[in-house]
């Protein structure tokens, strides 16, 4: 794994937070989580050990704070995917990748399973806000307040994401058993996902 490396310099509390945020995710889609330390990415940018707690507490904070980067980003992507949903057929199979793509590509689910292995459930706070707040988007466009639909909301997420979850893990070497396309997983989860929204709209 090549990381490049950048000479020592004086930052900003948030220009260390940022960079070290941005270094660890290249650490992270490089070589996994294993490879996001504190002492792997204070050298890539320079910093002492000590001053990368001083930011993050320890190599959980830092993992944890690089999951609600994820988060954010994901949310971001999903706006335009979401303020689809009521009008265009293409809009589900767009929201599936939006989430696929931050599990997988963006490496999430990676990061997720290995902060689930380690106990601390604690720092997947970032992935429960996100979750609830997709679940209040949908229902923002398609449901009535009034006459709530949040169970059958929640599962169409819970569906996404535990679909998304799964591809980013272990999907590549269950569709070659199957014979199946890189984008079957996706399609499936797209194709099914309106019969959720559809019956959370009455």
């Amino acid at each position: 794994m090549s990381i490049e490396r950048v000479r020592r310099r004086r930052r900003t509390p948030d220009e260390a937070r940022q960079e070290a945020l941005t270094c660890a995710r290249a650490r992270l889609l490089a070589g996994g989580p294993d490879s996001v330390t504190l002492k792997a990415v204070a050298d890539d940018l320079g910093m002492t050990h000590a001053n990368l707690i001083h930011h993050f507490g320890s190599a959980e904070g830092l993992q944890s704070a690089l999951m609600g980067s994820m988060v954010a980003d994901l949310s971001n992507a999903l706006d335009t995917a979401i303020a689809r949903l009521r009008t265009d057929e293409g809009a589900p199979l767009e929201l599936v990748n939006a989430v696929f793509d931050a599990f997988a590509e963006g490496g999430a689910g990676k990061l997720a399973a290995s902060i689930v292995l380690k106990g601390d459930l604690s720092h997947l706070e970032p992935v429960r806000d996100a979750v609830n707040g997709l679940v209040h988007a949908i229902q923002d466009k398609l449901g009535d307040p009034v006459n709530p639909s949040q169970n059958r909301l929640s599962a169409a997420v819970l569906f996404i994401a535990l679909s998304a979850f799964g591809e980013a893990l272990i999907g590549p070497p269950l569709r070659d058993m199957l014979d199946q396309e890189d984008d079957a997983s996706r399609k499936v989860v797209a194709g099914l996902l309106p019969h959720f929204l559809l019956k959370s709209s009455h």
